[in-house]
């Protein structure tokens, strides 16, 4: 079996009395635009952050391109991307300059990173910035700046979490164009949004968390059989979106109407 892009065993992470992860275990195998769902406060974020080295598991490994992967593993770190939940960028620096610095912490040399920072600034559409300070930017700007900098460096597992949050729908566009391009040159990408529609149009496989563990794990369409075998009347060949297959899977499912507020009823 070829060594998986990114592997979990047991993956643990406790808060005090709170644990939010509980035993993750899961493959995600080279080439694979893989989806990460869950309602909120499931432990998505959280499972991103001990995936990509920002949060140190309680229990439990990771394995990333098939070696052990921890807060140390700069090597490793040098071939990974992340966007994170807070973005995290540095506000006082232009678009310009933040991007040089990223590229030029990743290893990448002078020219190759005044090279790529040009490209990615026309890309993102962002090169007509060039005087304003991130700090400055839209949500919607600086989200396109902090995918950049994840991949200015050519990245072979990519990490999202919510990266199309705040952007609008032209961006979004090439934004798709851009990852399944990466998807096309054998890079893995795993991603986690609460926009299950951009979830079924880009990925293969998903993953989906309830509660601090996985409930579901497999590609869409073995989802889907499982699903509608299980649900009352419904044929096994039934194509079921992903927005019923989430809520089926979670529980929400043939659950009562909620109750409505009184003075909008």
């Amino acid at each position: 079996m070829e060594t998986a892009a990114i592997e979990t065993h047991g993956l643990t992470r406790r808060f005090g009395a709170l644990t939010a992860v509980e035993d993750v275990t899961l493959r995600v195998a080279r080439g694979q635009f893989f989806g990460f769902l869950g309602p909120n406060g499931a432990g998505k974020s959280t499972t991103i952050k001990m995936l990509t080295g920002l949060l140190e598991p309680s229990a439990g490994t990771v394995e990333i391109l098939g070696q052990p992967f921890w807060a140390g593993a700069l090597e490793l770190k040098r071939q990974i991307g992340v966007v994170p939940e807070g973005m995290a960028l540095a506000g006082r620096l232009t678009a310009r300059e933040y991007l040089r610095f990223v590229g030029r912490m990743y290893g990448l040399d002078r020219e190759t990173t005044n090279r790529r920072t040009d490209e990615l600034l026309e890309f993102m559409q962002l090169a007509g910035e060039t005087r304003k300070l991130v700090t400055d930017f839209s949500h919607g700007m600086q989200k396109k700046l902090a995918l950049a900098a994840a991949v200015i460096h050519g990245p072979r597992v990519l990490f999202l979490d919510e990266p199309f949050e705040g952007v609008d729908a032209i961006a979004a566009g090439m934004l798709k164009t851009m990852l399944q391009g990466m998807i096309q040159r054998g890079a893995t990408i795993f991603l986690t949004t609460h926009v299950l529609e951009i979830v079924e149009r880009l990925c293969s496989h998903v993953a989906i968390i309830h509660q601090g563990r996985l409930v579901a794990n497999g590609s869409l369409e073995e989802l889907r059989a499982g699903v509608a075998s299980s649900l009352p009347g419904a044929e096994s060949s039934q194509r079921l979106t992903l927005e019923e297959i989430f809520l089926s899977i979670v529980g929400a499912g043939g659950q009562e109407p909620a109750q409505e507020l009184s003075w909008l009823a």
